[in-house]
């Protein structure tokens, strides 16, 4: 069923996920304007009232599931390649494949600065803007450097050159090619101002995106929240002790917005951690040690090798901030998917939707989810487990089984999942924390 092209194109993201509030402008949603304070930063969905990024075209609900789910498979696949060390582009058969990560946040670069609603990726380390004169960049808010008086050329001999992936040299000037999802970018390495906040961080070193082809690429840029070199957390060291935590607001919140905050400063007290994992072949990538999932009050009965920490393969879980849905491996997800129907009730009939195999015509009672990690437990309520679709009356399972085409095979903790939590990177400690928080 196709909603009248009156509405908002992001209203049709809004079916998706419960969001039945009417959707507000950015003139009426004060929100929209709540100003950067100290080291916090407001993080908002990319298609809240509050960004300017929309569908490229109006969906139904079900289309608006399919494309998401997609989105999804795209990404699991550029995940997989990140641990298997090569790049692996999706084939897109009809609509063009994107895997835009998900929120966004305000960082303001150059003297004088201008304002980019970059993409926060926690599995990406290198910050990067699109550039005057960029061949294939879609925004027309762009980084200048002839325009800031205190950017400069990262030279061919910096240890900055040797960080960035397929380095070249441009004269003496460093430059780099890389794969992120489905598109390839071609950059030169700059130094400019970035201010985070209230917080200035003078010379920090980033991609300027000369030549991009695919859709991939977040149209401001991309601000990496990595474990690497070049991340964020390794070039403010000094300033947020690789410390940082995020808020991701429901699908359901009408302003959309959470926080972003850095530095070990003001982060919660009343908070339990599990040990961050260690894989030389993704030093990126926040690994956690998954020994359990319970549906209800039952511990589901799950092959210890689906959920098994492999740093030689890259199996294992990991939380990511771009993926949308959770993903299991197979094994992992058929155990917990036929304990939830059972707890739902074995005479109800299941349905599907897409790579949702577990959806519902009718109102379901539903358990609770936990995540049983070492040293924590997660519960998840039904607002973070359940999709549904007020067009048809639909309720499906908000997760499904990892793709079985893939070379190294993650469990995923997607952002729906951590929607209304604190999840607390804590990089000097190893450790990752998580706790409940109305995210506003």
């Amino acid at each position: 069923m196709k909603l009248s092209v009156s509405l908002p194109p992001f209203f049709f993201f809004f079916l998706l996920l419960l969001l039945l509030h009417t959707p507000q402008t950015l003139a009426l949603n004060p929100n929209c304007e709540a100003q950067d304070q100290g080291s916090d930063l407001k993080v908002f969905h990319v298609f809240s009232p509050c960004s300017p990024f929309k569908p490229s075209t109006p969906l139904s609900w079900e289309e608006t599931v399919l494309q998401l789910q997609a989105d999804d498979k795209a990404r699991l696949q550029f995940l997989s390649s990140l641990v298997a060390g090569r790049s692996v582009v999706p084939i897109a058969s009809g609509r063009q494949i994107t895997q835009n990560p998900t929120y966004i946040v305000r960082v303001k670069v150059g003297t004088p600065p201008r304002t980019f609603l970059m993409a926060m990726d926690t599995n990406n380390d290198a910050a990067w803007l699109p550039c005057d004169g960029c061949v294939g960049c879609s925004s027309s808010v762009v980084y200048s450097p002839v325009k800031s008086i205190s950017t400069r050329n990262v030279n061919c001999g910096a240890p900055q050159c040797k960080q960035v992936p397929n380095p070249t040299c441009a004269g003496s000037a460093c430059a780099f090619n890389l794969t992120y999802g489905s598109s390839s970018i071609a950059a030169n390495l700059v130094q400019d101002t970035v201010k985070l906040a209230a917080d200035p961080v003078p010379g920090y070193a980033f991609g300027c995106i000369q030549k991009t082809t695919g859709s991939s690429v977040p149209a401001q840029g991309l601000l990496g929240l990595g474990r690497g070199p070049l991340s964020l957390l390794s070039q403010t060291q000094h300033l947020y002790q690789s410390t940082f935590s995020y808020c991701l607001p429901s699908f359901k919140a009408l302003n959309f917005s959470g926080s972003l905050k850095l530095g070990p400063v003001a982060q919660p007290k009343r908070i339990k951690f599990t040990p961050l994992l260690k894989n030389p072949r993704r030093s990126s990538l926040y690994y956690v040690n998954l020994i359990g999932i319970r549906v209800g009050r039952r511990i589901v009965d799950i092959p210890p090798a689906a959920l098994a920490f492999n740093p030689t393969t890259g199996a294992g879980t990991i939380f990511d901030s771009g993926t949308v849905f959770t993903r299991l491996v197979e094994p992992a997800y058929i155990a917990v998917r036929d304990a939830f129907r059972r707890r739902v009730g074995r005479n109800l009939v299941v349905t599907s939707l897409g790579g949702f195999d577990t959806c519902y015509k009718v109102p379901i009672n539903a358990p609770t989810i936990t995540f049983m990690f070492k040293g924590m437990n997660v519960t998840l309520p039904q607002d973070n487990l359940l999709i549904h679709s007020t067009v048809g009356g639909i309720t499906c399972l908000a997760m499904a089984a990892a793709p079985d085409n893939i070379n190294s095979v993650l469990n995923v903790i997607a952002n729906m999942q951590q929607q209304n939590h604190r999840v607390l990177y804590d990089v000097p400690n190893s450790r990752l924390g998580v706790a409940r928080e109305r995210c506003t």
